[in-house]
């Protein structure tokens, strides 16, 4: 087959791709997390990424210690995991439960007793999309998908058929169990990450990455 008459319907596998809305998803209040009675839409998110918040005006340097919760694997009819296997879905929450603890390790002690000083943070993987075999890392090189993965760059969108991670976080006082901070966010890799394209996980685990890093952000 012509290598042009290929690449051509490439490009036109791919912007049908965007027109259906590939695997998108948006996270909601997931109605069986413990925190989504006090969550609200967050107008102040411009990005997407945290569309539900809830906050107070917690003094985040007046703690020095932290206990993580084993990430929870969400059950909820409201789930976001599509047809992903009871196996993706643990290893994602295994690598969730390791890379927050080693982000919040520059920052924190990590302890298991409830004392002064200490938050308590329980996450609850709520949903994922598996990257598109092969055409996820081809679409970085098409036409057509080079055009739209360079606006979704532009605006720190998603890449074209690449996948995503969808979590909660509820952050609590250890010693009084006073919810603190709750968000549901979406985390993907950059439009225009290689290698984040390349197996089923990749996006979804750069995407946990850099929520890590966000949410160490927000208690700094």
């Amino acid at each position: 087959m012509d290598r042009s008459i290929a690449l051509r319907g490439l490009g036109t596998l791919l912007l049908c791709a965007v027109v259906v809305g590939c695997a998108s998803v948006a996270p909601v209040p997931y109605s069986e997390m413990a925190s989504s009675a006090y969550m609200a839409p967050d107008k102040s998110d411009a990005s997407g990424r945290v569309p539900y918040r809830y906050s107070t005006a917690a003094d985040w340097r007046a703690y020095n210690k932290v206990i993580l919760e084993p990430v929870v694997i969400y059950r909820g009819r409201d789930h976001q995991f599509g047809d992903m296997s009871d196996k993706d879905k643990a290893t994602l929450a295994a690598y969730m439960q390791t890379r927050f603890a080693d982000r919040l390790r520059g920052r924190f002690a990590l302890v298991r007793e409830r004392e002064a000083g200490t938050l308590r943070i329980r996450l609850t993987l709520t949903g994922a999309v598996a990257n598109t075999p092969v055409l996820g890392t081809l679409s970085r090189f098409d036409l057509a998908g080079a055009v739209y993965n360079g606006v979704q760059a532009a605006r720190d969108g998603e890449g074209m058929m690449t996948g995503s991670v969808v979590y909660g976080v509820e952050i609590f006082d250890a010693t009084t169990s006073r919810l603190l901070s709750a968000y549901v966010t979406k985390q993907y890799p950059a439009a225009y990450d290689i290698k984040a394209s390349v197996g089923s996980l990749a996006a979804a685990t750069a995407g946990v990455d850099k929520g890590a890093d966000a949410l160490l952000a927000q208690l700094n």
